[in-house]
C-alpha cells in the first residue's frame, strides 16, 4: 500500500484487497510538520551512531532507513493508546513527546530508561526479541476487560517487532492470545529484511502480513519507506482495534540502511548493490520531493529543518557527555519496592569489595 512514490508523486487513495480505502487528508503545515520529524529523528539517531563509535555509548541500534515507517505510525497514535517498543523505535518515541537524551542513557549505561510509561503511553524499550508483544497482548486484553473498547475515544495498543522476531514463539503466542480474546492490538512488523543478518528468505517462504489470516485477523502490507502510507494504514487499524474489532498485522515494508547494531558489519551478508537500490526510496528524499513539486515548502524552510536539526544534534550531544556516572551501589536501589535481604545482603558485598580498593595502587 503507497501513497506517495519515490519520486515524490502523491496517490490521492488506494484501496486494499478487503475493500478498506486508504487515503490521508492533511493541511500543509501537517505535511511540513512530518518532514521535519523526519529529519530531525534521522539527525538524532546519526549523532547516538557517532556518539557510540567515539566511546560514548555502549552499542547503539540506529533507525536509519526506517523513519517513515516510526513517524507515520508514531503519529498515528491517538493520546490514550499505548506502545510497545523494541530497541530501536527512537522515532516513535520522539513523536510520544519523550526527551531523546532518555534512551541514550540506557545505551550508555548510567540508567535503565527514565521515562514514565503511564504518562507517555510508551513502554520501556524490550532487549529480548518479541517479550514486547505478549506484554502488548497481555495490556491490550486489560483494556478489554475494562470496558475502555467500543467508542471513538477508545483505547489501542501497538506493538513493534522486526522480521527476525516474528519467527519467535514469544510473537506467534501473541498472536494466538490476542485474536481468541479479541485484543485492541495492532502488530507492527518493520520488515527490515534481515534478521541481524538473515535475510527474509531465511525467515519466511510467505510474505509476512498474510501469515495474520492463519491466526484469523487481517494483514496489510505497506510501503515502509512511505510516511504518508504508514500513517493511514496505521490510524485505521489503530482505530478498527479501538472500536473492538480486534487486531490487526501490519508490515511495514522498509529498510536498515545501517548495521543491526553499533557491534555488526553489514558488509559481511549484503552487497552495496542492494544498499543503493533502497536508496533511491529513501523516505526523507521523497517527501522533500513531493513538498518541493507541490510548492508546500521552499529552500528556506528546508535550511531552517536541517539547521534546527544539526542545533538539536549538538545539545544532544552535549547533554550525552555532561551525563554522571551512577554510584556503584545504586546498582541494588529498586530491585524490589520493600527490600530484600538477598539484595541487602549483595550491597554489603559489594560494598567490602569496593571499599577494599581504597588506598591501593590499583
Amino acid at each position: 500500500m503507497q501513497l506517495l512514490t519515490p519520486e515524490g508523486d502523491r496517490i490521492d487513495k488506494v484501496t486494499w484487497s478487503d475493500g478498506t480505502e486508504y487515503r490521508v487528508d492533511f493541511t500543509d503545515e501537517e505535511y511540513r510538520g512530518l518532514y521535519r520529524d523526519l529529519v530531525l529523528v534521522r539527525k538524532l539517531d546519526a549523532e547516538a551512531t557517532a556518539l557510540q563509535r567515539q566511546g560514548e555509548l555502549g552499542i547503539w541500534a540506529s533507525l536509519l532507513g526506517q523513519e517513515a515507517a516510526q513517524v507515520g505510525s508514531g503519529r498515528a497514535l491517538r493520546p490514550q493508546d499505548m506502545a510497545f517498543p523494541t530497541y530501536r523505535e527512537h522515532g516513535v518515541l520522539y513523536c510520544r513527546g519523550i526527551d531523546p537524551i532518555m534512551p541514550l542513557g540506557l545505551f550508555r549505561g548510567v540508567d535503565l530508561g527514565g521515562w514514565d510509561p503511564n504518562e507517555f503511553k510508551f513502554n520501556m524499550y524490550t532487549i529480548v526479541i518479541g517479550a514486547q508483544t505478549l506484554h502488548a497482548t497481555g495490556y491490550a486484553m486489560g483494556v478489554n476487560m475494562d470496558g475502555k473498547t467500543g467508542t471513538d475515544d477508545g483505547e489501542a495498543v501497538i506493538a513493534y517487532f522486526g522480521d527476525g522476531a516474528s519467527a519467535q514463539g514469544d510473537v506467534n503466542e501473541a498472536f494466538i492470545w490476542s485474536a481468541v480474546f479479541n485484543a485492541p492490538i495492532v502488530f507492527f512488523c518493520q520488515n527490515n529484511q534481515y534478521a541481524i543478518s538473515e535475510p527474509l528468505e531465511r525467515q519466511t517462504r510467505i510474505p509476512l502480513y498474510q501469515r495474520a489470516a492463519g491466526f484469523g485477523f487481517p494483514g496489510v502490507r505497506v510501503d515502509g519507506n512511505d510516511v504518508l502510507a504508514t500513517y493511514a494504514v496505521t490510524r485505521a487499524a489503530l482505530d478498527n482495534a479501538r472500536h473492538g474489532q480486534g487486531p490487526t498485522l501490519i508490515e511495514a515494508y522498509t529498510y536498515r540502511m545501517g548495521a543491526h547494531t553499533t557491534t555488526d558489519d553489514p558488509t559481511r551478508y549484503r552487497i552495496a548493490s542492494e544498499v543503493e537500490a533502497w536508496q533511491a526510496k529513501d523516505p526523507i528524499a521523497r517527501v522533500r520531493a513531493f513538498l518541493t513539486k507541490q510548492g508546500i515548502a521552499d529552500d528556506t524552510f528546508l535550511a531552517e529543518v536541517e539547521e534546527q536539526a544539526k542545533q538539536e544534534a549538538l545539545r544532544l550531544r552535549e547533554r550525552v557527555l555532561e551525563m554522571p556516572d551512577p554510584e556503584p551501589l545504586t546498582l541494588f536501589d529498586h530491585v524490589f519496592p520493600n527490600g530484600s535481604p538477598e539484595v541487602d545482603a549483595q550491597r554489603e558485598f559489594t560494598a567490602r569489595y569496593l571499599d577494599s580498593f581504597e588506598g591501593s595502587v590499583h
